[in-house]
């Protein structure tokens, strides 16, 4: 009996060679476009909210002036709190999404805000190191870089139980390499991505698309735990 065609397998569906290239493709562009996205909510959020609560903010300040009863001048103050407190959370949700200094000004600015930021809202002693000059990176490379930043102190506040966190970007021309090491817990040597940790797993498969790599390990002085990126500055 002949099998109808519409049954049959292609040869390249039952290589598993094939099959992970084209999973690998396929998750490229997907987190292509999820960042394509989230630049574009960032930048609504921007010029409509953004812009809408600052007029807002002006014209309260303006009709402030002609208030005289002190109930009503204590009462204009309350809604300006309250309007500056709906600024900042719209300003943090805009990073959270995108960060645009990576964008204009380059991974290197975006990196260091965010480093400065985390210490500064957690209380934990945050250094960074970069390079003296300003690398030249393409769009997924950068977003690659600002993601491991984010993960690594994201991951370090969740389980390192540390007390200060170094971030470090390296860039010889060839090869980029950014490391984020804490004082905390520590890693296993050769540690694999712990199961369930998406933002990990992701951060992964960025590296690869980059012919690059991701590992998790114990820091070279054996304090605490190092998440590591690398990739080539030029793919082959």
């Amino acid at each position: 009996m002949k099998v109808p065609a519409s049954q049959q397998s292609a040869p390249e569906q039952d290589d598993p060679a094939a099959r992970a290239a084209e999973l690998t493709e396929l998750l490229a562009h997907l987190t292509t476009c999820w960042d394509e996205e989230r630049r574009l909510l960032a930048r609504r959020l921007h010029d409509s909210l953004g812009s809408s609560m600052t007029a807002l903010t002006m014209h309260l300040g303006l009709l402030t002036q002609h208030l005289h009863e002190q109930p009503q001048r204590d009462r204009a103050g309350q809604m300006k709190q309250l309007l500056n407190t709906i600024i900042e959370t719209n300003r943090k949700m805009q990073l959270a999404l995108w960060n645009d200094k990576l964008e204009f000004l380059g991974p290197k600015a975006a990196i260091a805000e965010l480093v400065s930021d985390w210490g500064r809202e957690h209380g934990i002693k945050a250094r960074i190191s970069l390079p003296d000059e300003d690398p030249a990176y393409s769009r997924a490379q950068g977003v690659a870089l600002l993601r491991c930043a984010e993960e690594g102190l994201r991951n370090v506040l969740a389980h390192a139980q540390a007390t200060a966190v170094d971030v470090i970007l390296d860039d010889d021309g060839e090869q980029a390499m950014l490391t984020v090491r804490d004082d905390g817990a520590g890693a296993a040597p050769d540690a694999p991505l712990p199961a369930g940790r998406h933002g990990l797993r992701l951060l992964r498969e960025r590296a690869r698309m980059l012919g690059g790599t991701l590992t998790l390990g114990p820091a070279p002085d054996g304090k605490g735990a190092a998440l590591t990126l690398v990739f080539p500055k030029q793919q082959g």
